[in-house]
């Protein structure tokens, strides 16, 4: 039986969603049975048999829309620990919206796929790689496989230097 993943956004412009799409393009490469869902649509029934959770938002106003954190009440109270969980999401300016999903996913016992995955504006190539990379890596860890040499030299190389 094939291992899934939900994907749910909340998308404003329709940045979050590309997003999204492309996180799922990643997943279904790697053999995981994707669903990508509007953040209005959403079933919490459906998300019970889900093997991994990610969830998309834009940043208002310095913090995740206040229907995503709402909606993070009800994951929690639906039993979601020990689920594998993503975040990301689109912003203008201040982009803190997928670091504060993440942080509330580990706090009701996620394993949350990390570095979370913020795009500026309206994502281009390259985000949308990295939105895939980030369906990989979502792949990677409900298979319980360790992540790839390659990634973890892009990560060495992409950290600030001390």
């Amino acid at each position: 039986m094939k291992k899934k993943l939900v994907i749910i956004y909340l998308s404003t412009s329709g940045n979050t969603k590309k997003m999204a799409d492309a996180i799922a393009e990643g997943a279904d490469s790697r053999g995981l049975e994707t669903k990508v869902v509007s953040f209005y649509e959403v079933e919490m029934d459906g998300l019970k048999g889900a093997d991994a959770i990610a969830l998309g938002s834009s940043t208002f106003w310095y913090k995740m829309h206040e229907a995503t954190s709402h909606f993070l009440d009800r994951l929690e109270k639906a039993g979601m620990k020990g689920k594998v969980g993503a975040a990301f999401g689109s912003y203008g300016w201040s982009g803190e919206a997928p670091a504060q999903i993440a942080d509330r996913m580990r706090a009701m016992g996620m394993k949350v796929v990390d570095p979370v995955l913020r795009v500026i504006w309206a994502p281009e190539d390259k985000d949308l790689k990295e939105c895939e990379r980030l369906g990989k890596d979502i792949a990677k860890a409900v298979k319980g496989e360790k992540e790839s040499r390659d990634r973890e030299q892009e990560l060495e190389r992409a950290a600030p230097a001390p």
